[in-house]
């Protein structure tokens, strides 16, 4: 029997990011990045069924003063079309810093200056980011 993870999306305009949690839903880890196009649910289905997904963690992004942005919005109405295709919970996180975070860490891991400029890389680390925060306070 596969273990069941967790997935976190990044939702962007022109990207998503995916990360998924270890089977043991210890850990989060950049996955893919996708174009928000008419693929995307395709692909997003297919990640759900190879993965054995349970749940999903969605970045809600906020002001820093916690209120809510323009894309906040956006992610709504993304969260509500998820909804209508995908039968999980879905639950909002949120994502303030979380590209800032994984820009971060790709600086310290990433060598290459061109693979840095990568924004698909910042998107499914982003999407780590928020994945290991969610796991963090699920587990306080």
């Amino acid at each position: 029997m596969k273990e069941e993870r967790i997935l976190a999306l990044d939702f962007g305009e022109k990207r998503i990011g995916l990360a998924v949690t270890d089977p043991l839903n210890m850990f989060g880890y950049p996955l893919a990045t996708y174009l928000n196009d008419s693929k995307f649910w395709d692909n997003l289905s297919k990640v759900i069924l190879e993965y054995s997904v349970v749940k999903i963690v969605l970045g809600y992004p906020l002001k820093e003063s916690g209120a809510e942005s323009a894309s906040s919005k956006a992610v709504l109405k993304f969260k509500e079309e998820l909804e209508k295709r995908i039968r999980l919970p879905i639950e909002l996180i949120d994502e303030r810093y979380s590209s800032s975070i994984a820009m971060e860490r790709i600086i310290q891991s990433v060598s290459s200056k061109k693979k840095r400029r990568d924004k698909s890389l910042v998107d499914k680390n982003a999407a780590a980011v928020m994945l290991e925060d969610y796991l963090n306070s699920v587990k306080k």
